[in-house]
């Protein structure tokens, strides 16, 4: 993966056949918790939220706007065609930024995902600059969503360009290769991310002072935003990836705040299949309490008549990436595992 540079500021081109498109054409895809308040700058704060289109002609730029949330720029991914995915960090608080140039003439699929999470700020997309759009086909059906803390927003995860313990705590976060939507286009699913780094179920790491049962109903889970329309976004799958920052907990406090959660969910999502993970980078005493917790859990919600709640248990601790977290290629086996388990649980 390479970085690409990004010019701070709008600016327009002399090639007349380009044209410039508002955020709110018809032919542009939105996936993701995302703020339409405003629909020629709609506005999203998570990892994963991600844009997709289909351009025409041989180049194209992106008009995005950062928040700039204390001198934080995000940073994204973008994948044209099935070319490889590249990174791009803004500069400015309005970037225009080449995405592609020198393509041969016709149809082009992109796909724009905010890799870094809600704590960096929110990004605005403001449109795209090419020859014009044409149709995409229909979002895919199945619909998955990834509830969890830095692990499910792929933090940490992407040294490859700025070591581990250099340069910002985010420039290594991932999310694009994360192992949620790793799954999802294996699976040929759409994705959310419902993710924040440090929050926990019942007691969150790093003076966090918010849990994610307080902030599951959020457009922005960093905090208490606008009230996110679940109808907007039903998924099939809900796989909840709780419990790394909680640590040991009591084990009463922890199962019953789990059961809890999951009648959040249930009421949000009546017919979503909800599967209970261990943390992949749990040390083997925290994942040994974690399958105790989740097993408890899953036969209590299953006898006070809920079925459709499972658990999956990670083989091992993952833990190659920055600060122990898992890296890229560990996102992948994670990916693997819980893949597969989908797979034969879901019959996909």
């Amino acid at each position: 993966m390479m970085l690409l540079s990004v010019a701070s500021g709008f600016h327009t081109s002399n090639n007349n056949a380009i044209q410039f498109i508002a955020a709110d054409h018809k032919d542009i895809q939105y996936t993701g918790r995302i703020d339409f308040s405003d629909p020629k700058k709609p506005r999203f704060w998570t990892a994963g939220v991600y844009i997709q289109a289909k351009f025409r002609g041989t180049s194209c730029e992106i008009l995005i706007n950062d928040e700039e949330r204390g001198n934080m720029h995000n940073y994204l991914m973008v994948a044209i065609d099935n070319n490889t995915p590249f990174k791009i960090k803004t500069t400015g608080s309005s970037n225009t930024i080449t995405v592609a140039e020198g393509l041969t003439p016709g149809e082009h699929t992109i796909t724009i995902c905010k890799n870094t999470e809600a704590l960096v700020g929110y990004l605005e997309f403001v449109g795209f600059r090419c020859e014009g759009l044409s149709s995409m086909p229909p979002k895919k059906e199945r619909k998955i969503e990834f509830i969890g803390d830095s692990i499910t927003s792929g933090n940490e995860n992407d040294p490859m360009e700025i070591p581990c313990g250099t340069g910002e705590w985010y420039d290594q976060q991932n999310a694009f290769f994360s192992y949620g939507p790793l799954v999802a286009r294996e699976l040929n699913a759409q994705w959310h991310l419902t993710s924040d780094s440090g929050i926990g179920l019942i007691h969150s790491c790093c003076k966090k002072k918010y849990l994610m049962p307080l902030v599951f109903d959020n457009v922005s889970i960093s905090e208490d935003s606008i009230s996110w329309d679940f109808k907007l976004y039903q998924p099939d799958i809900v796989t909840i990836c709780l419990g790394q920052n909680d640590g040991i907990q009591d084990s009463a406090k922890f199962t019953m705040g789990y059961v809890n959660f999951i009648q959040t969910i249930r009421r949000n999502y009546a017919k979503a299949q909800i599967i209970c993970l261990t943390s992949p980078m749990a040390n083997d005493k925290l994942r040994g309490v974690l399958k105790n917790y989740l097993t408890a859990v899953v036969n209590h919600v299953n006898k006070t008549g809920d079925r459709k709640v499972d658990r999956f248990f990670f083989s091992r601790q993952f833990n190659n990436g920055c600060g122990g977290h898992p890296d890229l290629s560990d996102h992948l086996m994670i990916a693997e595992e819980l893949s597969a388990f989908i797979q034969k649980k879901m019959k996909w």
